[in-house]
């Protein structure tokens, strides 16, 4: 087998070397470490040939752009039945090739960094929004001209900063993230609203505060789930800070919505939109990130070495750690075209990355012939 294709949700950066284009796919390779991925545990579909993909140099994100697009269609749907405004979030999907497609559909893109910030803004356009857990002046310099929103994760930075900000760019409109307090993920590690969390504002924080400049609020507190979820989510953001709502402009759902899989409840998200903004006089923001891409990718890696310690152990091109962390830290299983579970077919083999960590490893994976170095 001269190389492994594992089925996983990809989100390329800057490091990109070179983009290859065929038909209905973009294939984008890498050289270095890549950080910030936010990859699915669910099964992708399996490319009908293989063949293009045999000549590309490894490891390489392949995007299946029809794919990509019915994902868009299904965001675009929510956003004409709804009116709700819908961007992309960069830290869960940055492929640039694929920019002139997504921005077909939606609006405009929300950073982490200010190098995001600086991709939305040259490479995709339209609306820029900003959040993260700390700022610096530096960052806010190079941030206030790019951007149509910042979030801030504290009212001691919102005070720190926000004259600075006016005085780059009057036009930017200035939010502050809340913690609700609730949250229904269950890997601690992803659970934002987790005990003595640093991100957000708890409602005790606002008790003496003033919100004068405080145009909007931003809650994230969902990982990878279903309408239902956001519905309960939406009654304690209600219970707690609606007396707060009419001095804003808009709120912000957050990312964690897994819009485009397959059992996720379109029409009961589209009944709670409607529901939240007949209610209040809000402009609504979502900004789901791995569900744009979504069951649209595969990374491609290549064999480098084959050996035994007790039992049978491959090198990869390719790494959890650098490409797809998640599966370390979730966990997840990613599917591999050809493999199964351990023992299920006749050649069981734990594969491993490139990396020094002790611990990237990807899992043991069964398969019908031998693994084999190329």
């Amino acid at each position: 087998m001269p190389w492994i294709l594992i089925q996983l949700i990809v989100s390329p950066f800057d490091q990109a070397q070179y983009f290859f284009d065929f038909p209905h796919f973009s294939a984008c390779v890498f050289k270095g470490k890549l950080r910030n991925l936010e990859n699915s545990g669910y099964c992708l579909p399996t490319l009908k040939t293989m063949n293009p993909f045999s000549e590309l140099p490894t490891p390489c994100y392949v995007v299946d752009t029809q794919k990509l697009r019915q994902n868009l269609e299904i965001i675009r749907s929510v956003q004409d039945r709804t009116g709700a405004r819908i961007i992309l979030a960069l830290k869960g999907f940055a492929m640039f090739r694929v920019f002139p497609i997504i921005r077909e559909y939606l609006c405009g893109t929300t950073a982490s960094s200010v190098n995001e910030a600086k991709l939305g803004s040259y490479e995709f356009g339209g609306e820029v929004h900003a959040y993260a857990p700390a700022y610096s002046e530096k960052d806010i310099h190079q941030l206030s001209p790019l951007i149509k929103h910042i979030t801030f994760n504290s009212f001691s930075q919102f005070h720190r900063f926000k004259e600075q900000v006016s005085n780059i760019n009057p036009q930017v409109s200035m939010g502050l993230r809340i913690n609700p307090e609730y949250s229904e993920v269950a890997t601690e590690l992803y659970d934002p609203c987790r005990p003595c969390s640093r991100l957000g504002m708890t409602l005790q924080h606002f008790e003496g505060e003033a919100l004068d400049r405080i145009e909007g609020i931003h809650f994230h507190t969902m990982c990878e789930q279903n309408s239902d979820t956001l519905e309960r989510t939406l009654k304690v953001v209600e219970e707690k800070f609606s007396p707060y709502f009419e001095q804003l402009k808009w709120i912000n759902f957050g990312g964690g919505h897994h819009i485009t899989r397959p059992d996720y409840d379109v029409d009961r998200l589209c009944r709670a939109l409607d529901a939240f903004m007949q209610k209040y006089s809000l402009q609504v923001y979502m900004e789901p990130g791995e569900a744009i891409a979504l069951n649209t990718g595969i990374l491609i890696a290549s064999v480098m070495d084959v050996f035994e310690n007790d039992i049978p152990l491959a090198i990869l091109d390719t790494s959890a750690t650098a490409h797809m962390p998640d599966v370390l830290e979730m966990p997840y299983r990613p599917v591999i075209q050809g493999a199964g579970a351990p023992g299920s077919k006749a050649h069981t083999i734990r594969l491993g990355g490139l990396t020094c960590l002790a611990g990237d490893e990807i899992g043991d994976y069964a398969f019908d012939q031998p693994l084999k170095v190329g």
